[in-house]
């Protein structure tokens, strides 16, 4: 009783062994390559349970899921011979697994891969640009395109290694040290160069404004003095109407000139001096004399 009891324990535990030999799960986000000999014989993405030969047939599993590889900075050469350092990353994932397990193997061989791809894309595309069109103030949505190219390239590449690129993005430009204070003085001259260009145009719109001013300026006043001169004639001979409507007769006649002189008087006396010499025939002079 005793050896079969024994005898059914190692049957179990030999059928669980190879229970667990015969069958491998899947997770949601990674495809599972069955190996057979060193040899893909089978690939699924469903996730479950699954079922391959015992001790003949290993597993590899790879992620479903975007990766990120920050590519180490390297440098480019433009197209009038500026070094510059670019500094990207690339966002991949495994398309073809089958494709991918065959050409590469892993994720560090596939990582070097994409690294020397996207180098040499980068050093073509680059090599027909000036180091102007990559550092300026232009909108950046026309180095967007050239980025974009590049990741439609790289990716085009990488599709025979059973890898979609979806992105390829770059974090910056540097320059050497020793380019640096020559961009930055050639920086600096173009914006002194723009900023006088503004200065010149604001100059010159401000010359037209002003003259523009000054001729409404004179036209206003030369009108305004024409206007005052016309209403003071205007006044004058107004005045001079009443004048004569006044004194139309000799009697009125005479009493405004008797005014007049009267007027004239006060206004010979003043000050301290109170003397004022007449010629005896004036009228007024009689009248005063009482002669009159």
């Amino acid at each position: 009783m005793k050896k079969r009891n024994v005898f059914l324990i190692v049957i179990v535990v030999l059928a669980l062994v190879l229970a667990a030999e015969c069958l491998f799960t899947v997770r949601e986000d990674e495809y599972a390559c069955t190996v057979r000999f060193s040899k893909i014989i089978d690939t699924t993405s469903e996730a479950g349970l699954h079922f391959k030969l015992p001790f003949m047939d290993s597993v590899k599993y790879f992620s479903k899921a975007t990766q990120l590889y920050d590519i180490p900075p390297s440098e480019v050469l433009t197209s009038d011979k500026q070094n510059m350092t670019v500094d990207c990353y690339i966002l991949w994932s495994i398309s073809d697994p089958k494709l991918f397990y065959q050409t590469l193997g892993t994720k560090a061989i596939a990582e070097q891969r994409l690294d020397a791809l996207t180098y040499n894309e980068l050093k073509t595309v680059m090599g027909t640009l000036a180091q102007a069109d990559i550092i300026n103030m232009d909108d950046a949505s026309k180095r967007n395109d050239i980025y974009g190219g590049i990741a439609t390239d790289v990716d085009a590449l990488a599709r025979t290694y059973g890898i979609r690129v979806e992105d390829v993005k770059i974090k910056q430009f540097d320059l050497p040290e020793s380019n640096l204070n020559a961009v930055y003085n050639r920086m600096i001259s173009e914006r002194n160069q723009m900023a006088e260009k503004y200065t010149a145009d604001g100059n010159y719109e401000a010359s037209i404004i002003r003259n523009d001013v000054d001729k409404q300026v004179n036209i206003l006043v030369s009108d305004a003095k024409a206007q005052a001169a016309q209403l003071e004639a205007e006044g004058e001979q107004k005045y001079m109407e009443m004048l004569a409507e006044a004194y139309d007769t000799e009697d009125k006649k005479e009493f405004y000139e008797f005014t007049k002189a009267l007027e004239a008087l006060k206004a010979s006396l003043n000050g301290d001096e109170k003397t004022v010499i007449l010629d005896g025939n004036s009228e007024l002079a009689q009248i005063l004399a009482g002669a009159k």
